[in-house]
């Protein structure tokens, strides 16, 4: 019996986070209600301030939820073999992963989102930050510097190169939908992207 209801319970926490998510997306922070998150929810409002004892936490747990969406692109980067004549094929498939993960569309929905509540909750944006794209960028820097130790490339400076790497990639396409709003490119554009951000980072770094 009781197993039965922790898995009630669970299931309920799960459609609170996901009517949440998609509530916050739509409307914003200020405009989001816990009326309007357990109607979508289909649960009562009293069980949503069981789960989450207030909008704001509810907001933070959200959030930081989608962190973990970057474990797989960690992995790749640090994956990376040591292997010359392979360097820029291994580079690109890179390129290609890292772009069509941080230009989905609830990605950049989300990024959009704490960005306009940055100056409300910094510590949270300071955290998502940290747990996601930063961990991102410090594993490609260990990369990097393995690289350089094996002959492969030549850094003095790998955290800023993980950094002009990943700038190459998504300086075009998130950018176009920070101002316009919703992806703003092709798949065609994004492996565009990839290949000519893998060239200039070659001509570089190599």
């Amino acid at each position: 019996m009781e197993a039965n209801e922790q898995g009630r319970s669970a299931r309920k926490r799960q459609a609170i986070m996901e009517a949440a998510t998609r509530v916050f997306m739509e409307k914003g922070y200020s405009g989001t209600s816990m009326d309007d998150i357990a109607k979508l929810a289909a649960v009562s409002k009293q069980t949503v301030y069981k789960h989450f004892s207030d909008k704001e936490k509810l907001f933070a747990e959200i959030v930081l939820a989608t962190t973990d969406r970057i474990e797989g692109v960690i992995d790749l980067v640090a994956d990376i073999p040591s292997d010359a004549d392979a360097l820029d094929e291994n580079l690109t498939r890179l390129a290609r992963q890292f772009l069509t993960t941080l230009t989905q569309a609830q990605v950049l929905q989300l990024r959009r989102l704490v960005i306009a509540n940055a100056d409300v909750f910094p510590e949270l944006g300071a955290t998502w930050y940290e747990q996601g794209f930063e961990r991102v960028l410090v594993t490609l820097a260990a990369t990097f510097q393995r690289l350089a130790e094996d002959g492969l490339l030549r850094i003095d400076e790998p955290l800023l190169a993980a950094n002009h790497f990943s700038g190459l990639l998504l300086w075009i396409p998130v950018n176009k939908a920070m101002f316009h709003g919703g992806p703003q490119h092709t798949q065609a554009e994004l492996d565009r992207y990839a290949t000519a951000g893998v060239r200039a980072f070659l001509a570089a770094y190599r």
